[in-house]
């Protein structure tokens, strides 16, 4: 029996598996009615096949839309086959993607078959000595077999190699194409030999050879002495034509062009959220279930690769909605009131017509205090005919003191939005006590999104109403206050409801560890008001200014392009990849550095800067592109964002999205703005200050070096900080054994390097490439380091082994990252993850600190007189604020003492402030 090679590269002739499926599963349905038999059918195979064979490369390939060059050669090819059947056809979109959310590459090329897509694939890898694995029924793809590459039928189990084909067939691979040249194929009307079968076929073959030998041997044939073979000969000369036809159509393509080599076909990271979701929709149960429970999508196979059985099946949404309510009468709303009032906890949301919290209109509230019954109250529903609301200031009025109320415990899915949209009607909401997103992000923040969809299928096992079913896609899609209240009602019902069944369920398994209870109760939580404010407050930006430096990049950027067409001897577009690869690489001639997927040599930033070291063009390039960003992303950008309301600028800033706990933000990303090249400290000098107040930026110094002392204990890196000292010219001092007062500038740049290097799990080679230096003479650098500091070794293998036992690490107020690649067979994935386990502590806890700081900070400024100072902005380890002139020196020691109390640790937080017109002055 065939053996199957270790680690081979599986092709999966994904068309076979689809008619294979559709033709045997039974006729299954979902609740909304939609066929869902041949997607169940096709990814249990699939399940099966990564069940049996543990591979790294593989791909899945299906034929494309489309006729192909076969249709071309012969109109009559394949004109037998009825159509795709229709229930088939909405089944492709939903499979193609769930194979995609499973990490395996999907390949569909038009004009060729999936057969001559496979056979590509397979012919170079075996080129390149690299064992292939053929999935497939297709008894065409035999003429592929050869010593690397063996078929695979999922069905029946038989494997193929060399010797099976000449069993199964009674000829080697290399005559098959022949083989199906005689006989025809009645299926893809390929129209063969008449009167030649499976036994005259083999009789042929075998005792003449393939076609050509056939041919110039006719008068051979009536020897073999088959029945027939007498008149075979007659038969084969008139019918030439349609034999070498035959074989022109039977021969599975070798050279299709692909933008991936066969090394390229990795098996990538499956997308929990996203497999959670397409689960649910076509409600595979027993997958789904599999998902909520704590697979990462890394799917184990049923036990039969057999078909989908209906009891594996979900037949309706799991939530009942039938107790959601659509109030729009003063009674009913009184009614529900009192209810509110007496609840111990309230989920709250807003539906709006509109996702900018400072320009949303309010169209409705939402609520609920017990799962299974909840309540819309629309207010500015505008459609035709829609029905008459409730007065929305009579209803906000009467919500206020609920609202305002600090002892009313609310809960709700992004809550700060809520708060925010509150605050344009003049409420202050309070008891902001829960929100499901930060439940999620703290229980774990890598799991997944940690919106309402994700969550109610990765918790509840539910499928939402999405918006775009009520609202419908693109630029036809409605604003909330347009929609029906029929569908309305129940959506925003629903979204109160999930939220309080979402918080039961996260609530105990945050408050089953009294670390992460503490993370979201003293951190998450009472952080979400500060963003809510910092937000509301924005920034001031001089739009004039940035106008003044756009106009300088755009000429900068017209020289840099003149210089570029000089260097390059032509014209050329610098901002097109291709271009760019024909002028380096093709006409002057540049050492090719790294290839992109398809082939190409790359042009990305990182070998353009390696090309700069020696060429005068990439380092021109790199200008450019910089410069060209800048301009698109903040110089232009920036004034068109500025709220004519307010004149400043208002951020969005994320909670729920780093992994490691750090804050990030959008619209615009204020986290992303250069500080290192003049031209982005430019950019922060159009952030100012109104009249009589000043900037005033406080920043944490070295504060993760700071906590690499802390958590190693390492003596000599605390002795440095708790003498005050310069802790990159201590290490440089400590490593070459000299005084620190006789550290040179090279030498404080490389022991930067290591320092910073080491809290990112920096390796030898990424520290040569740095420093320049040959890879041995970095190792020793390192390894000089590490006797000098011993106890931060110690702590980085402690770490490492640590996060393999446990499969997470914490900061130090017990925040959890979990690490999925941690025990990864992929050496790359679990090298990475052994970095971040090192580098997310440090990261972490520099999150957690400020976000402490955040919390301590906007308590005292709310104890200030009004309008004293206002926190603007939060940018990694600073923040910004706008201060009265009269009280910068006041202010600015009371916010440096506060953030400096923010954590003890084992060596001093020093918190350092500037101030100045403008936020490049402060920084």
């Amino acid at each position: 029996m065939a053996t199957i090679p270790e680690n081979p590269l599986i092709l999966i002739d994904g068309s076979s598996y689809l008619y294979r499926a559709y033709h045997a599963a039974p006729n299954l349905t979902n609740s909304d009615g939609e066929p869902t038999g041949a997607v169940y059918g096709v990814v249990n195979m699939l399940r099966s096949l990564l069940r049996q064979f543990s591979t790294e490369h593989i791909a899945v390939v299906f034929d494309a839309k489309g006729k192909t060059f076969r249709d071309e050669i012969y109109p009559e090819y394949k004109a037998h086959r009825p159509p795709m059947p229709d229930d088939l056809r909405g089944q492709i979109e939903p499979l193609h993607a769930i194979i995609r959310a499973m990490g395996l590459p999907l390949i569909a090329v038009s004009g060729v078959e999936a057969d001559d897509v496979i056979g590509t694939l397979a012919t170079q890898a075996s080129k390149a000595n690299m064992p292939v694995l053929i999935s497939t029924g297709d008894k065409d793809m035999a003429q592929l077999v050869d010593e690397n590459i063996t078929l695979i039928n999922t069905m029946t189990g038989v494997v193929m190699d060399s010797e099976g084909v000449v069993e199964k067939f009674g000829i080697g691979p290399e005559l098959i194409i022949d083989y199906l040249a005689l006989m025809g194929d009645k299926v893809d009307n390929i129209p063969g030999v008449p009167g030649v079968g499976e036994k005259t076929a083999k009789a042929l073959l075998t005792g003449v050879g393939g076609l050509d030998a056939l041919y110039a041997n006719l008068d051979a044939i009536p020897a073999l002495g088959f029945r027939g073979s007498k008149t075979m000969p007659k038969k084969l000369a008139e019918h030439k034509e349609a034999a070498y036809l035959s074989y022109e159509l039977a021969t599975i393509k070798l050279d299709v062009e692909l933008d991936v080599t066969p090394d390229e076909l990795r098996k990538g990271e499956p997308d929990a959220d996203e497999l959670t979701r397409l689960f649910g929709k076509l409600q595979f149960r027993r997958w789904l279930e599999e998902m909520l429970s704590g697979s990462d999508g890394r799917i184990a196979a049923d036990e039969s690769v057999a078909a989908a059985v209906p009891e594996t099946q979900a037949v309706a949404p799991v939530i009942d909605r039938s107790g959601y309510e659509t109030v729009l009468d003063e009674a009913s709303f009184n009614g529900w009131l009192e209810i509110l009032q007496s609840a111990e906890v309230v989920a709250f949301d807003t539906e709006t017509d509109g996702l900018d919290y400072m320009t949303a209109n309010l169209v409705g509230v939402s609520f609920a205090v017990e799962e299974g019954k909840a309540a819309y109250v629309p207010v500015a529903h505008d459609y035709l005919d829609a029905p008459a609301q409730l007065d929305r200031d009579w209803v906000l009025a009467r919500l206020k003191p609920l609202l305002e109320d600090p002892n009313r415990a609310k809960v709700g899915q992004n809550l700060k939005f809520d708060a925010s949209i509150l605050a344009r009607y003049d409420i202050d909401m309070q008891g902001i006590t829960f929100d499901t997103m930060l439940e999620s992000y703290v229980f774990n923040s890598v799991v997944g999104r940690h919106d309402m969809d994700s969550l109610a299928l990765r918790y509840l096992e539910h499928k939402t109403i999405s918006f775009e079913e009520i609202a419908g896609k693109g630029k036809k899609q409605l604003t909330f206050n347009q929609i029906e209240l029929e569908q309305a009602g129940p959506y925003a019902a629903e979204d109160a409801d999930i939220t309080l069944r979402l918080h039961n369920l996260l609530i105990e398994k945050i408050n089953a560890d009294d670390k992460l209870k503490s993370v979201f109760e003293t951190i998450e939580m009472p952080l979400l008001p500060v963003l809510s404010r910092m937000e509301r407050t924005g920034v001031l930006i001089d739009s004039m200014k940035l106008s003044t430096q756009s106009a300088e990049i755009a000429a900068r950027l017209d020289e840099l392009e003149k210089k570029a067409y000089e260097l390059a001897g032509e014209e050329f577009n610098l901002s097109s990849p291709k271009q760019l690869q024909a002028i380096l690489f093709e006409k002057m001639g540049l050492p090719v550095v790294k290839k992109t997927p398809s082939g190409t040599p790359s042009t990305n930033e990182e070998v353009l800067q390696e090309l700069a070291l020696d060429y005068p063009l990439p380092k021109l390039i790199l200008e450019y592109r910089g410069l060209a960003k800048l301009k698109s992303t903040y110089t232009d950008k920036l004034p068109k964002m500025i709220n004519p309301a307010t004149g400043r600028v208002h951020t969005s800033y994320h909670q729920a999205v780093t992994a490691t706990g750090r804050l990030s933000s959008s619209d615009p990303n204020l986290q992303n703005i250069p500080v290192r090249n003049e031209e982005g400290r430019r950019i922060r000098q159009a952030f100012t200050a109104p009249t009589g107040y000043k900037i005033l930026a406080v920043d944490y110094s070295q504060i993760e070096l700071r906590i690499m002392a802390h958590l190693s204990g390492d003596q000599a890196l605390l002795d440095a900080f708790r003498h005050g000292k310069d802790i990159h010219a201590a290490t440089a001092a400590e490593i070459l054994g000299l005084p620190i007062d006789e550290v040179t500038s090279e030498q404080r740049r490389r022991a930067k390097a290591i320092n910073f290097g080491l809290i990112y799990g920096m390796s030898a080679f990424g520290l040569a490439k740095q420093l320049d230096m040959g890879r041995n003479e970095a190792q020793e650098y390192m390894n000089v380091y590490f006797e000098r500091y011993p106890g931060v070794l110690e702590y980085m293998e402690s770490t490492r082994t640590s996060a393999s036992e446990k499969g997470y690490v914490e900061t130090l107020f017990g925040r959890r990252l979990y690490l999925p690649d941690i025990k990864s067979r992929n050496g790359m994935r679990r090298k990475a993850a052994e970095r971040a386990a090192i580098n997310a502590p440090m990261q972490g806890t520099a999150a957690d600190i400020i976000k402490r700081a955040m919390v301590l900070v906007d308590q005292w400024i709310r104890e200030q007189p009004a309008d004293r100072v206002r926190l603007l902005m939060q940018v990694h380890d600073e923040l910004v604020f706008e201060v009265q002139e009269s009280e910068l020196e006041r202010v600015s020691d009371s916010i440096r003492q506060l953030m400096e109390s923010a954590a003890e640790l084992a060596v001093p937080l020093i918190a350092d402030a500037g101030q100045g017109d403008n936020w490049e002055q402060a920084h």
